[in-house]
């Protein structure tokens, strides 16, 4: 069967985020969406940034992306220093829905040590299910974009 690389997600974690990140790949199968997994594939301590690669990759080709290690500081920061990525780190579901529909969030981050997996898939679900809105957004979206050629 084909998948559309709108029905992909990439998913990373570092050794803090390995436990949620194999409950939320669990999850979105069981949801009929392609995961593709990006490590890590145990407990053992590896370096967050090292992840983050595979599911920028994913994102620019038109999926969406999901990245958690203990805080998801880590994540987010690394994540974000790729041109078009938009990573929020959300633990709660109203950040996430205000990431997604003023952000257009396109990569998920969270702290695995900071919440539980039923709070974890609903943030997910928002992340989602929720639509950018476009309009005064998209202008500060484009600003933002505008950043990197600064400095």
């Amino acid at each position: 069967m084909m998948v559309s690389s709108g029905n992909l997600i990439a998913i990373g974690s570092d050794h803090a985020g390995f436990n949620l990140k194999e409950a939320i790949a669990d999850y979105l199968e069981k949801k009929g969406y392609e995961v593709k997994d990006c490590g890590t594939f145990d407990t053992a301590s590896v370096d967050y940034p090292d992840f983050v690669p595979c599911v920028v990759k994913v994102v620019k080709e038109g999926g969406r992306g999901v990245l958690i290690c203990g805080t998801g500081i880590g994540m987010s920061i690394s994540a974000n220093r790729y041109r078009g990525v938009r990573a929020a780190r959300c633990l709660d579901v109203f950040s996430c829905e205000m990431a997604r529909k003023h952000n257009d969030a396109n990569i998920l981050v969270l702290g695995g040590r900071l919440m539980g997996e039923e709070l974890a898939f609903r943030v997910l679900d928002v992340f989602l299910n929720t639509e950018f809105e476009g309009g005064r957004h998209k202008r500060r979206l484009d600003k933002i974009d505008e950043l990197g050629s600064g400095f």
